[in-house]
């Protein structure tokens, strides 16, 4: 489904480069879910926006159901982040002063649907999200939690093929974000997704079918934390490059 294959992504700061992303071989298979855990600043956001085709890597190739993502024209990638992308970012994103139904319509709208077709459609993911009785109300009278639900309610309504997550559970609560996790789990499943999450939540990645650490740009085995333990210890571990 989605492939990185020797992906290098630099950014320069003054006469200093850094690689974000270092040489990276990652493959999420349809009907998987994949949990990329690791420190603050170790690549995984722009890990994720190469994925989205957002970002565009210096060196190596990101391909999606075996197309190169850097080939596609502007047009093609709106496209694809329209129809086959379900982007959780980790900052709501939420039009101010819109309720949460058409906040969590406006994919589906940009995409070429009418309001009503729309809302038909988002309003089942609202509820899967626990907010069926919060649509009318808008983002300032919703909680943080509440607004990072409907934020992942937005991208999961159009059933995309890819569902990009990063930190959805930030701002939740644990019974919530276990929740949150088990349903991103479930639409892998069910609907032959695959889904790419990035967490620090190490019992979030237990829900995953496989998972995988990067560190510095590059996926690693490793420890996270600092007092020695190994948080990825008792979970499964996704090899650097696929088999």
């Amino acid at each position: 489904m989605i492939e990185l294959a020797g992906v290098v992504k630099r950014y320069r700061g003054g006469s200093e480069e850094v690689r974000a992303i270092d040489g990276v071989d990652l493959a999420v298979k349809p009907g998987e879910m994949v949990a990329l855990l690791g420190p603050s600043g170790s690549g995984k956001t722009t890990l994720l926006l190469l994925s989205a085709a957002l970002l565009q890597p210096d060196a190596g190739t990101v391909r999606f159901h075996g197309r190169d993502l850097s080939q596609l024209t502007e047009n093609e990638t709106s496209d694809y982040l329209a129809t086959d992308v379900g982007f959780i970012y980790q900052h709501f994103h939420l039009l101010p002063r819109v309720a949460a139904i058409e906040n969590a319509s406006i994919k589906l709208v940009l995409s070429g649907l009418g309001m009503r077709e729309a809302q038909a459609m988002a309003f089942p993911w609202l509820e899967r999200v626990g907010l069926a009785d919060r649509m009318d109300r808008a983002p300032h009278e919703l909680s943080g939690g509440e607004r990072q639900r409907v934020a992942i309610a937005r991208a999961l309504a159009g059933e995309p093929k890819l569902i990009l997550a990063d930190e959805p559970t930030g701002n939740l609560d644990s019974v919530r974000s276990r929740e949150i996790v088990a349903l991103l789990s479930s639409i892998a499943h069910e609907n032959n997704a695959a889904v790419l999450l990035v967490t620090h939540d190490t019992e979030a990645a237990a829900l995953a079918d496989r998972c995988c650490m990067l560190r510095d740009g590059k996926l690693v085995n490793g420890h996270l934390d600092s007092d020695g333990g190994d948080p990825l210890a008792a979970l499964p571990r996704a090899p650097a490059a696929p088999a």
